[in-house]
């Protein structure tokens, strides 16, 4: 029998030998959220949560290494977080649900539809990529030579307002930046493989290139594209671009809602 999990809830599930935090709230359909790299839940959907939990469960998860969840000490993979999401949904006893992810979670999103198929139920991939070429050689160049110096100030800080240890905003910064430098092209044949019905999401001046994104869109039979005016994640209000109020975002949590009700 299913345990009733009050919402909203926030704490910490043990995946996979991981102390995993996550938050759940609102009511409905599970729908699953995952932030970008160097990120938080409220770095990249606060903007958006509340709008999305109106109609949905909405499990919001922060990844190893990031925010309020450790790490195991050894390099990270968008394969061990997939595995890690599907561990959470098991240990909450959620057998399907709607997938969320932005940037890397978008990435992580796909691992997540590739190794555990049967817990999917629609994807949404957001300003993400699946092989090197998907982004600007300028990107990797600047992955490369960054230092958490420059990594931008509103990720720090927010990451500082959940997890006020030193040490482990540099471990998170070090993790992804090795993740990154040694990222392997994900097979057009897997991502092809995807059965899940998808929503692939770019901005029209994103880290993601559009020309990558409509590649997604023709590997993955049935998926819908939408390429939408900004940059990374403006769409959903992520932490770096301009707040321009609660409503600034209507258009695209409701394109988002037709997706996941039709």
């Amino acid at each position: 029998m299913k345990t009733e999990i009050p919402t909203p809830f926030k704490g910490y599930s043990l995946v996979n030998g991981l102390k995993m935090y996550y938050e759940i709230h609102g009511e409905g359909k599970p729908l699953v959220l995952i932030h970008g790299g160097g990120s938080t839940i409220e770095t990249t959907f606060g903007r958006v949560l509340d709008e999305l939990a109106k109609n949905h469960q909405v499990i919001a998860v922060e990844l190893e290494a990031h925010g309020r969840t450790g790490d195991r000490g050894v390099p990270l993979s968008f394969e061990q977080d997939a595995d890690d999401v599907a561990g959470l949904l098991k240990n909450l006893n959620i057998q399907k649900a709607d997938i969320f992810g932005f940037s890397n979670g978008g990435t992580t999103g796909f691992q997540i539809a590739i190794r555990h198929p049967e817990i999917v139920n629609k994807l949404i991939v957001a300003s993400a990529i699946f092989k090197k070429g998907g982004a600007p050689e300028v990107i990797w160049d600047f992955i490369r030579n960054g230092s958490l110096d420059s990594m931008p100030q509103q990720l720090k800080d927010g990451f500082k307002e959940v997890n006020q240890n030193a040490q482990a905003l540099d471990t998170m910064f070090t993790c992804d930046q090795e993740r990154m430098n040694t990222f392997r092209d994900i097979s057009e044949h897997l991502i092809a493989g995807i059965k899940a019905k998808t929503l692939i999401l770019v901005g029209d001046n994103d880290v993601t290139k559009p020309e990558h994104a409509l590649e997604m869109h023709r590997l993955i039979a049935g998926s819908e594209l939408m390429i939408i005016p900004g940059g990374h994640g403006d769409y959903i209000g992520e932490i770096t671009t301009l707040g321009n109020g609660p409503t600034a975002y209507s258009h695209v949590t409701g394109l988002i809602e037709r997706f996941l009700t039709d």
